[in-house]
């Protein structure tokens, strides 16, 4: 059964369907429905079609990570900073770098 929420992301898809906040909601909405094939689908999508909407590489690196491919996450962070930082957003930069130091095993702390 699908949720209110995404049934109204989906209705205003169809009025908007170029829209990159309709197309991060719904990505969003069905990664935490648990839908990860519609989740993925909607955050490449967004890579593809909306570079510069940097809030994608984020949370489409975390569900890379959730998989269990850490290669595909550690690009997608990647790719995601070089964004960012073409777009001059620092702060998506430094989250983006922080989640890449992690999956990429660089975030350590000193003994």
């Amino acid at each position: 059964m699908q949720s209110t929420r995404l049934n109204k992301l989906l209705a205003f898809l169809t009025t908007e369907p170029n829209d990159p906040f309709i197309l991060y909601a719904l990505a969003t909405e069905y990664n935490s429905l648990k839908e990860t094939g519609q989740a993925f689908h909607y955050y490449l999508k967004l890579v593809e079609e909306h570079p510069s909407y940097v809030g994608t590489y984020y949370h489409l690196g975390k569900l890379y990570e959730k998989q269990g491919e850490k290669d595909k996450a550690v690009a997608i962070y990647q790719l995601g900073m070089q964004r960012s930082r073409e777009k001059g957003d620092r702060h998506a930069f430094s989250e983006l770098q922080g989640a890449y130091n992690m999956a990429a095993g660089l975030d350590y702390e000193d003994d």
